[in-house]
């Protein structure tokens, strides 16, 4: 090949490589779009490792798309109230939001079975039954329903069972206690003789001062401790049997969803996903010191009596049927948690109680260094 064939042919192959380049831009262009979304929590900042596992996912869309899908993260009543996080999404008022399912069971109970119920699967479970137990096609069969697309983001673990001011020992104790209890748990609650009160995360700690509520639940010590509970409220009671493992979402518009490319849907899933895992993690390293804090500052540790929990998960139990006999939806999602529960304790109860629980046992004994 001679000098000037082979520049000709060097050229015409830059050409098309220039021309190939330019062919694929508006591609990529389509497929990467400026999106500019609003998401609105239903938590207040104060409650930073809660409302921030919305900016965790914000923060994963907006650097693995290089800035073109971003999502501004709103706190409760910077928008709308907490509450109405759900139905201003579904509205289209914001695009997204990120919340907890159980605080809109009372338009239809479905709702609860996407956080969390009493006995339920606790945060492990859920997980697997989310994403390998058929958990998010069902649920999103309902949420569709209602011009929502969800996702799993974020968890609390198993949650503490409250602040009274005084000790709840017997269901008669129960009876007449006016109590902050979200989600559907207020129905079994109050079966049980407690008056329940639906309060948004940032106003339960004036309506306890005040004596408005004689007990509040929240989630476990790191957010109690910061909402201060214990400077009104000694006796803290355990476990939280209502939320065993009460799952987060991050709910999208439907129409907005559907308008998403989809290698933005795989980046907000994925997104949601790490969220999901962070935010476990960090209740997991924060909650021990700040329990040691509560302890020291005046709490009370209290376990409910076995007459309590076992009266509870009856009661549980009995709804769930009841409920079960005249909407399809709530059964069948509930039959597929149910039956998925009842494998899953199976195994938790060989390998991973078993090392928990010797595991407990050396620390109590201070082996644990």
């Amino acid at each position: 090949m001679d000098r000037r064939t082979f520049i000709t042919k060097a050229g015409l192959a830059g050409a098309g490589a220039a021309a190939a380049s330019t062919l694929a831009a508006p591609a990529i262009a389509q497929s990467s779009p400026k999106i500019a979304w609003r998401c609105t929590s239903s938590f207040p900042k104060a409650l930073d490792t809660i409302f921030g596992a919305a900016e965790t996912m914000a923060k994963y869309v907006n650097e693995a798309s290089d800035g073109n899908f971003q999502i501004q993260v709103f706190a409760a009543a910077e928008i709308v109230p907490g509450l109405q996080a759900a139905d201003a999404t579904a509205a289209g008022t914001v695009e997204m939001c990120h919340t907890a399912s159980y605080y809109y069971w009372g338009k239809d109970p479905s709702w609860a079975l996407g956080t969390a119920v009493p006995f339920g699967l606790n945060a492990r479970q859920i997980n697997a039954w989310f994403y390998h137990g058929g958990g998010n096609d069902l649920m999103n069969e309902f949420y569709n329903s209602v011009g929502i697309h969800a996702l799993p983001c974020g968890n609390t673990g198993a949650q503490m069972g409250g602040w009274y001011r005084k000790e709840i020992n017997t269901v008669e104790d129960l009876k007449g206690l006016k109590m902050r209890i979200g989600g559907f748990a207020g129905k079994i609650m109050e079966k049980l003789g407690v008056v329940p009160q639906q309060i948004a995360g940032g106003d339960i700690y004036p309506a306890l001062e005040k004596g408005t509520i004689d007990a509040a639940e929240w989630v476990g010590p790191y957010d109690d401790e910061k909402l201060g509970f214990y400077k009104v409220a000694k006796y803290y009671n355990y476990p939280g049997f209502w939320e065993g493992g009460p799952a987060l979402h991050a709910m999208v518009n439907q129409a907005k969803w559907n308008e998403l490319p989809k290698n933005y849907q795989a980046l907000l899933t994925a997104a949601c996903e790490a969220a999901n895992c962070d935010m476990m993690a960090s209740y997991d390293a924060k909650n021990p010191a700040a329990l040691r804090r509560l302890v020291a500052g005046g709490a009370v540790l209290k376990p409910f009596s076995q007459e309590v929990l076992s009266a509870a998960f009856d009661t549980s139990a009995a709804t769930y049927a009841e409920i079960s006999g005249t909407n399809p939806m709530f059964k069948k999602i509930w039959d597929s948690q149910a039956e998925f529960r009842k494998d899953a304790y199976l195994w938790a109860q060989i390998s991973e109680y078993t090392f928990d629980t010797f595991m407990m046992i050396q620390q109590r004994s201070g082996k644990l260094g």
